[in-house]
């Protein structure tokens, strides 16, 4: 792998939650919880899903329809909880071959999309991703995403919550060689490497990754993420809900 990063420090774009088959049944907790959600989506490639739209990213609740088996491989075997770190891409054939010049196994630009109702009009959101066949962290899932249609999924209506929950602050990552998975998250993402207590700290321009250590994790997981809300306080993510 190149130890070359990217160019500019990449946004964090979405954190993905799946719920599996439970999709329906778990997202009226999260509602109780004082989240607002997005209307039901439905993708091209049979996924489901709900969105905690934030100030500049979000929340993706994501599962397929119980009784149904899962028609995306990728999620098919995944656990319920926190699965997946998604990037954001401001262009995705580059980034496709900026990761593939870094020695990563991207795969090509694969394009989702799914219909909405937006103010009485179904429109499309549609969007481009660049995901891995071999995953550049081993136990995590990460991959970029370009919006083509941000205007569809930023709606100002749906970054107001009950809960006062405004931004995504902080996401937890236990590893076995936390200095590893901090390097190679700074290469994938541009994002500047710091040490902490018992870790490492990659900064993005609207997120923190924190990088712990832990011996009990094979290679890495996402352990926790925290909100800031709009009384300034940063409160956990999903607790009691996942």
């Amino acid at each position: 792998m190149n130890a070359n990063p990217a160019p500019t420090c990449t946004a964090f774009d979405h954190l993905v939650v799946i719920l599996r088959d439970e999709i329906d049944a778990r997202t009226p907790g999260f509602e109780a919880a004082g989240y607002r959600l997005g209307a039901r989506g439905v993708h091209n490639l049979g996924s489901i899903n709900r969105l905690i739209v934030l100030d500049s990213s979000y929340i993706e609740l994501l599962g397929w329809p119980a009784g149904e088996p899962p028609r995306r491989k990728e999620i098919a075997d995944q656990p319920l909880g926190l699965d997946a770190l998604v990037f954001r891409s401001e262009n995705a054939a580059r980034d496709q071959q900026r990761l593939r010049d870094a020695g990563f196994d991207a795969d090509p630009v694969s394009h989702l999309e799914r219909p909405i109702d937006f103010h009485g009009q179904t429109q499309t959101v549609r969007f481009d991703t660049v995901r891995f066949a071999t995953q550049p962290i081993a136990g995590l899932r990460v991959y970029f995403c370009q919006h083509l249609t941000p205007q569809y999924v930023w709606e100002e209506a749906l970054q107001q919550h009950p809960n006062g929950a405004r931004s995504l602050h902080r996401i937890h990552i236990a590893a076995a060689d936390a200095e590893q998975v901090a390097q190679t998250l700074a290469v994938l993402t541009g994002g500047a490497v710091s040490v902490q207590d018992k870790g490492y700290s990659v900064a993005l321009s609207n997120a923190e990754l924190v990088v712990q250590f832990d011996s009990n994790v094979a290679g890495a997981r996402i352990v926790g993420a925290q909100l800031l809300h709009d009384d300034g306080v940063v409160r956990e993510f999903g607790s009691g809900l996942l």
